[in-house]
């Protein structure tokens, strides 16, 4: 622990087939605010319902800017362009608080998805976390991260599916999925 002295922004990506990626990532949002520090958060996908952690987050819009861009669960769609269009506005958004010191935690949640359906070109993603500011930290989620996107992360977490209710017929719960 002694030689553990170097300090820098931190790039990490969590991702995989099992539960619990964004639901990690918004526990960090936690210990973040809890240390004073400026969150910005973007949804990529999920938006065709109100999540929890959106509806509890605006209650601190000094702390917190949080855009929920997405349109639900865009692998399921039928019309790309809109989807595109959406991917779009949310990684605009997401280049402008990577670019901007203020913001000491990006969460860019299920980017990922948007990445593998290529609603939004990688190579744009790795230059701006890249040129990001040299002490902010980023999370980026979803299943099926880039592996180029692993070879610049400083840590990747892949989580395993073993085991979920949605395969036994039950839907999403209220506080656990949403």
């Amino acid at each position: 622990m002694e030689g553990k002295t170097g300090e820098k922004g931190l790039v990490l990506v969590l991702t995989g087939k099992g539960k619990g990626k964004s639901s990690s990532a918004f526990g960090m949002v936690m210990r973040c605010l809890g240390h004073g520090m400026r969150v910005g958060i973007v949804q990529f996908i999920k938006g065709a319902w109100e999540t929890g952690e959106a509806k509890f987050l605006r209650r601190f819009p000094e702390e917190v800017e949080i855009k929920t861009l997405g349109e639900g669960f865009s692998w399921e769609t039928q019309d790309r362009a809109r989807d595109v269009a959406a991917a779009e506005r949310a990684w605009a958004e997401a280049r402008r608080m990577l670019a901007d010191p203020r913001y000491d935690f990006v969460l860019l949640d299920e980017i990922n998805v948007a990445l593998r359906y290529e609603q939004i070109p990688l190579d744009p993603v790795l230059e701006a976390l890249a040129a990001r500011p040299p002490m902010q930290h980023a999370v980026l989620t979803g299943r099926n991260a880039p592996e180029r996107l692993v070879e610049l992360a400083d840590l990747v977490t892949d989580m395993t599916l073993v085991k979920h209710p949605f395969r036994s017929g039950v839907k999403a719960q209220k506080g656990l999925e949403f």
